[in-house]
């Protein structure tokens, strides 16, 4: 949902563009951003450590709207943020001779996990209150830290890891787990543990195989699924903005995307604004959240193909029992 504010905002699109990305004074190449996946890929072969990026940004916007409208102060933030870190720089832009706004962010490699999110906001005083939010950039960039190549953000991200011997020491009290689901930073990240159950990973990847193990495969990709979408649901439900009447402001990215989708099945005949704004109350004054769970469970259900998928099983297992039985 579009926020709306009890006050005037900008209505022509505000538009950001990466003019160009030095990493540690050294220029990197333009291939390096990519314009129309408005991303930035910050990794460089043969240079894993590095320390600090500047990222040189140009921004148009509606001149004529912003120099007659009903606001004064009106000021350009270049906000670069990473939810997984809590890491978050602004800067303010100034007006170039072009006649568009520009200036420089920093992104320190320390301050960083592995996505970061560049965005624009417009601030003035309207109706004598300053720093009111007027405008912001119609698309986010992403600078990615871990990519050789700028591309668009994945819907998810698939990692295969041993749990208990694995370099990564976090997921080592879940070395039990088949699979965990991790949804704070800004690429969900389902976590396959290769050393859980053996022949897991090999069904998973497989494409053909005999009836058992297509069955296999497909109830342990619905399952992954399923787990995926709910833990989504709940990290995106759990972590909203408000306006300055506390309605609850839709969020970007995949927590968006996952929102969209699943809220017509968890509260159904609802609009997407009044579904967040009762899920938030829900949740927050603790009345009827047992039975959202119900609906988020049909909603992922759905989107995991749940029933089709042990359907399709039933019959297998059907057809094999009435195969042997005939010989």
């Amino acid at each position: 949902m579009t926020a709306v504010f009890p006050y005037p905002t900008i209505f022509g699109d505000v538009e950001l563009r990466v003019v160009s990305v030095s990493v540690d004074n050294r220029e990197l190449p333009y291939a390096m951003i990519s314009a129309a996946d408005r991303a930035v890929a910050l990794h460089q072969a043969g240079r894993g450590a590095w320390g600090r990026a500047r990222l040189r940004l140009s921004v148009t916007f509606p001149e004529a709207e912003i120099s007659s409208g009903p606001w004064s102060d009106v000021v350009f933030l270049a906000v670069l943020s990473e939810k997984a870190t809590n890491a978050r720089t602004t800067v303010v832009l100034s007006r170039s001779a072009d006649g568009t706004m520009q200036g420089t962010i920093e992104l320190d490699s320390v301050a960083h996990l592995r996505r970061a999110t560049l965005g624009v906001s417009v601030v003035a005083t309207v109706e004598g209150v300053a720093g009111r939010l007027v405008g912001s950039a119609a698309h986010d960039w992403y600078v990615d830290l871990k990519a050789s190549t700028p591309a668009r953000q994945r819907e998810i991200e698939i990692v295969e890891v041993d749990f208990k011997e694995g370099e990564l020491e976090w997921l080592r009290p879940y070395k039990e787990s088949a699979w965990i689901v991790e949804t704070t930073g800004d690429v969900p990240t389902v976590y396959l543990n290769t050393g859980a159950v053996e022949g897991l990973i090999a069904a998973l990847r497989g494409s053909g195989g005999s009836p058992a193990e297509r069955m296999l495969r497909d109830l342990a990709a619905t399952q992954i699924a399923q787990d995926a979408w709910t833990a989504m649901f709940h990290t995106a439900v759990s972590d909203l903005d408000t306006d300055e009447d506390g309605t609850p402001i839709l969020p970007k990215g995949w927590r968006e995307s996952v929102l969209r989708s699943m809220l017509p099945d968890v509260l159904p005949g609802r609009q997407p604004t009044d579904a967040l704004y009762e899920i938030v109350e829900r949740r927050t004054k603790g009345y009827g959240w047992a039975e959202i769970q119900t609906g988020v469970q049909f909603a992922a259900g759905r989107r995991s193909r749940a029933t089709r998928n042990l359907t399709n099983a039933v019959r297998s297992v059907q057809n094999l029992e009435g195969a042997g039985g005939t010989r």
